[in-house]
C-alpha cells in the first residue's frame, strides 16, 4: 500500500508521521504484523537516508511510534467510539482496512493526544485520506472525527461566551 505522494515536496515531520503510521496499522492489521517488528522495519526502511518514499524520510520517528503503540494499548476503546459514528448497520470491522486505520489513529490523537489541537488532527487525517482514497473517504473522515472531537473536546468547540 503506497500512497500517491509528491515526492519533491517533503510532509512536514508529524505529517509525514501520521501518513506512515496509517501504512503500518494497515500492514499489522493485514499481516497480523508484531508492533515493535513493524517499528523497526519502518525506521529502518521508510525513515532517515535509506527511506523509499524521500516525501516521509523526515518523519517524526516518536510521534509515529506513538500512534502506533497508543492505537494498539486502546484499540478496544477506539473501536466502540468509531462504531457509534458510523452509518447504521456499519462496524468498524466492515470497513477498507486503510480507512479502519485512518480513523483508528485520528480517534488516538483526539482521545490521548490533547496538545495537538482537535481541527489539526481532524485535517492532517482527511489530508492522509486523500493520498489514499479519491472518492468519499475523506469525507468520511472528515465526519466520523469531527462528531468525535465535539464530543471528546468539547471546549475546542465551544465559543468563548457560549453558554
Amino acid at each position: 500500500m503506497k500512497p500517491p505522494l509528491n515526492e519533491s515536496r517533503p510532509l512536514a515531520p508529524r505529517s509525514a508521521a501520521r501518513l506512515t503510521a496509517v501504512q503500518a496499522l494497515y500492514q499489522m492489521d493485514l499481516a497480523e504484523t508484531d508492533l515493535n517488528s513493524v517499528i523497526g522495519q519502518f525506521n529502518l526502511m521508510h525513515f532517515g537516508d535509506k527511506a523509499e518514499d524521500p516525501s516521509v524520510a523526515n518523519a517524526d520517528r516518536d510521534f509515529f511510534a506513538s500512534i502506533l503503540r497508543g492505537v494498539v494499548r486502546r484499540q478496544r476503546e477506539i473501536d466502540p467510539i468509531v462504531d457509534a459514528q458510523l452509518a447504521e448497520g456499519w462496524r468498524l470491522t466492515r470497513v477498507d482496512s486503510t480507512l479502519r486505520a485512518i480513523l483508528r489513529a485520528g480517534v488516538f490523537e483526539l482521545i490521548e493526544r490533547t496538545d495537538v489541537p482537535a481541527r489539526v488532527v481532524i485535517s492532517e487525517y482527511v489530508e492522509v485520506a486523500k493520498a489514499f482514497f479519491s472518492e468519499d473517504e475523506p469525507r468520511v473522515v472528515n465526519g466520523v472525527l469531527d462528531k468525535i472531537a465535539r464530543r471528546t473536546r468539547e471546549a475546542e468547540f465551544t465559543a468563548p461566551g457560549d453558554s
